[in-house]
């Protein structure tokens, strides 16, 4: 099972926060709020925060510009995981990953199923890796959000987290980009 191992240090990370909504601003953004109170209490850094409309090609290019940046090492974003026509956010990622965390989604299934029941199957939430970022999209309500982080990424972006966390392998990452 999973644990916490006291003895090794932990490493804060740099987390950008997108919101996906058509209708909120900063001050409404109950869902990206909850994200950014919970980095800041688990020690990671927010390394930027924005909020944009259901427009696919928007969504994508901020998710490159973070990537890009190397001051960012995770993206979670909120909203635009469902299945309305407006929900865009779950194409967004994918036009940008290089490769898909197949198993996050799974996971927040699972993790949606205790709390909400067969709703669960309308999130389409997801993860995945470009430019040895990671990107995570979660639903729009706030209690996605908590559990998603709560549940899931807190501990995987907690270098002490055993058996295995997403932080040990920032540097393999982009190994396939270096030159042998």
């Amino acid at each position: 099972m999973s644990r916490i191992d006291e003895t090794k240090d932990f490493i804060p990370v740099r987390i950008a926060v997108l919101t996906v909504s058509d209708s909120r601003s900063l001050d409404q953004d109950r869902s990206g709020q909850v994200l950014v109170d919970r980095i800041a209490a688990a020690g990671h850094t927010l390394a930027d925060r924005r909020i944009l409309p259901d427009e696919r090609d928007q969504i994508a290019a901020q998710l490159r510009t973070w990537v890009a940046d190397p001051e960012v090492d995770v993206v979670i974003s909120t909203g635009g995981t469902g299945l309305t026509g407006r929900d865009v956010t779950v194409e967004a990622h994918r036009d940008v990953y290089e490769k898909e965390i197949e198993a996050f989604g799974t996971v927040f299934t699972i993790v949606s199923m205790q709390k909400i029941g067969t709703s669960a199957v309308q999130s389409r939430a997801t993860g995945g890796v470009a430019g040895g970022t990671y990107l995570f999209a979660l639903p729009g309500s706030p209690g996605a959000c908590k559990d998603g982080w709560d549940e899931i990424l807190s501990l995987q972006l907690d270098y002490r987290h055993r058996p295995c966390n997403f932080v040990e392998i920032f540097p393999r990452l982009t190994e396939h980009q270096r030159r042998k």
